[in-house]
């Protein structure tokens, strides 16, 4: 009997209409659009605007284009994991949010938090299900409203971070296609790095704390580099090392879109060439557990079935990982 894996069926993503561009942030911190450019990559972004829209509001396009591409319905779905940083509320679960905004009446789920790297994690737990013939159909999301917690007046973090949502579906393939292998990394002593102050068990909301700017992103960005651009790229390689597979054997790497030089410094690692890595962070910015799958839903019309993929990841708390897939379709 041939190994059953989980294979993604079909993938969209969906950002917002806003664009805030380089030059805009000029007007709001000190900063230019070269310096920008120079040490992230990043040109735009795209925010969420509107009264009482969340993480939700942008999976629900995103899901529902994906079902009507798959030709499935809404209830076929046997399990939500929604990844991300920036849930609707604490509770409930924004994954049961969305299964109610969708239809999905059949559906369990939940929701996985590990910063940046959420949407690999989720990606690999998916697979587990799917791989255990437990289920049949499990939609991966990953968005985030990282513009919810990002300070306006933090110039280290309001130029990185942006809004945006993508999912993929799992299916059961016998073809050998599907996800192949996983390593997935967390170390806790990063926390001190990047983080958010405020807002949880330890330190709930108060007036001090909102005042002082409290419960947005923090990031002390020299050593959240210096930990990323090797364990990224290390993670990355070390898939490959351990299936034994050249650059030459890669067609595309999909790296988490944090910043140009982490993305260059994990190509050159793994030796694949520039033309093979998927980029789209300078339209996009680090829409955090968005990157992975807005990257597959951009150049979805580019993958041929048997491709080989490597997808790295690198977040917060600190937590990396890398998945090596082959494209089903």
């Amino acid at each position: 009997m041939s190994k059953i894996h989980a294979a993604i069926t079909a993938v969209h993503g969906y950002v917002p209409d806003y664009v805030l561009t380089n030059h805009e942030l000029e007007t709001m911190v000190e900063t230019n659009d070269e310096w920008i450019t120079s040490r992230t990559g990043i040109k735009e972004r795209r925010i969420l605007k509107g009264e009482g829209l969340g993480t939700s509001d942008m999976a629900v396009p995103a899901v529902k284009a994906l079902l009507e591409k798959r030709g499935i319905g809404a209830e076929e779905i046997d399990l939500i994991i929604f990844c991300t940083t920036t849930p609707d509320f604490v509770f409930p679960a924004t994954a049961n949010i969305l299964a109610n905004k969708i239809g999905a009446k059949n559906a369990w789920g939940y929701d996985l938090q590990a910063a940046c790297s959420g949407f690999i994690f989720g990606l690999a737990t998916g697979a587990q299900f799917i791989e255990s013939g437990k289920h049949k159909k499990v939609l991966v999301v990953g968005g985030d409203k990282m513009s919810a917690i990002t300070n306006f007046k933090d110039r280290a973090t309001c130029i990185i971070f942006g809004d945006g949502c993508g999912a993929v579906l799992l299916e059961p393939n016998d073809e050998g296609n599907g996800v192949i292998d996983s390593i997935l990394r967390s170390d806790g002593s990063g926390a001190a790095f990047l983080h958010q102050k405020a807002g949880g068990s330890v330190k709930p909301a108060t007036h001090a704390s909102i005042d002082a700017y409290e419960h947005y992103a923090y990031q002390e960005g020299q050593a959240v580099f210096k930990f990323a651009v090797t364990n990224m790229a290390d993670v990355a390689a070390e898939v490959m090392e351990r299936n034994n597979l050249t650059a030459d054997d890669i067609a595309w790497l999909v790296p988490h879109q944090a910043n140009k030089r982490i993305i260059d410094a994990t190509a050159n690692r793994t030796g694949v060439s520039a033309d093979k890595v998927i980029i789209n962070i300078e339209r996009y910015g680090n829409t955090t557990n968005g990157t992975i799958p807005l990257c597959l839903w951009e150049w979805e019309s580019k993958f041929k079935k048997g491709d080989n993929l490597i997808l790295a990841a690198f977040g917060g708390g600190f937590t990396w990982g890398s998945i090596y897939l082959k494209w089903a379709y």
